[in-house]
């Protein structure tokens, strides 16, 4: 009895070992790394921090590397001159490259938004805003044909007003600039992201009047895209990539916003995680953060929608053709 004892647990030792060795070997693994061009950065994109921080991309074997482009048009710019690996921006970005006949073109493999993310900000506060009281203003949008142009544009002819006569754009200003341009004197209005928004709140620099993206609807604001043959060539890598993503915006769906603020602290170092909070409740509370990275056909319908309203969309561009759903559907399974 004694001798079967001391054999099962040589044979527990040996298999605890066996398990221990693998762990380590798992734990040394080397990480693949992923350049990823992020349009900005912002509270807005909670779950991909969330999935940094949590080491969501760790247990995929990924390290991903942050590069803030300051706008779409940049990072499409860093997509096609191999800069980067994965664009983080809207997907305004492919569609524009699709539209001009350009063959190996990227492709949409998830989405992270689902509405516009920017506050209108204000230089007086006002408890019951009304868009009418925008006539005759003038407000920096960010970048001509970028997406949160496009759908302030968008609000503002949904309430009968019409740029260049009702109310007047300043976008000679770049999207980084914006905030400080405002608060230097430029422009009655200025649409800003958070934690800006919040931030310029507490300064008393400005008040936050309304979400743009909640009077806008529902689009695929913020989306991940690689180019064609990167797609090809890693289609296992971008699953894992996908699959790291989608736990984070589980993660996001399924937590408080204290709990999310923990979470994304330390990719906001400046900022409390107080302030944090309140931005992913605001966050919350609009329906911004989507729930998987699959892209719907009515919201892309709608985007094209607000490409058209603007004068954005030489020619049509097919849903098909610019999204492919399969990563982010596999990662549901």
């Amino acid at each position: 009895m004694k001798k079967a004892i001391s054999l099962l647990l040589s044979a527990v030792m040996l298999a605890a070992a066996f398990a221990g060795c693998s762990t380590q070997q798992t734990e040394n693994k080397e990480l693949v790394k992923l350049t990823v061009s992020e349009v900005t950065h912002s509270i807005f994109y909670a779950p991909m921090y969330a999935a940094i921080n949590n080491g969501y991309f760790e247990e995929n074997g990924i390290e991903v590397e942050l590069v803030n482009a300051g706008g779409a048009d940049k990072v499409m710019t860093a997509l096609l001159t191999d800069a980067a690996d994965i664009g983080f921006a809207g997907p305004e970005a492919v569609i524009y490259v699709a539209a001009q006949g350009k063959e190996d073109y990227p492709k949409v493999f998830a989405q992270l938004t689902a509405c516009d993310g920017s506050f209108l900000i204000g230089r007086q506060p006002a408890e019951n805003f009304d868009w009418q009281s925008l006539r005759g203003a003038t407000i920096l949008p960010g970048r001509k044909g970028g997406i949160p142009y496009m759908t302030l544009e968008y609000c503002l002819n949904k309430n009968g007003m019409e740029v260049g006569k009702d109310v007047f754009f300043d976008d000679s200003i770049s999207f980084n600039a914006m905030t400080g341009a405002f608060v230097a004197g430029t422009g009655d209005y200025v649409t800003v992201f958070e934690p800006g928004a919040t931030d310029l709140e507490l300064q008393g620099k400005g008040y936050i009047l309304a979400s743009v993206g909640e009077e806008g609807g529902r689009v695929p604001y913020t989306t991940y895209f690689a180019n064609g043959d990167f797609l090809a060539e890693n289609s296992g890598l971008i699953q894992r990539f996908t699959n790291a993503i989608y736990k984070g915006q589980q993660f996001v769906i399924n937590s408080t916003a204290d709990d999310v603020a923990a979470a994304i602290a330390d990719s906001f170092p400046e900022t409390d995680v107080s302030v944090i909070s309140a931005v992913v409740q605001r966050y919350k509370d609009i329906g911004a953060f989507s729930d998987s990275g699959i892209m719907m056909k009515e919201d892309f319908d709608r985007l094209c929608a607000i490409l058209e309203n603007a004068g954005e969309l030489s020619a049509k561009v097919n849903f098909e053709d610019i999204v492919d759903n399969s990563y982010a559907l596999n990662s549901i399974k």
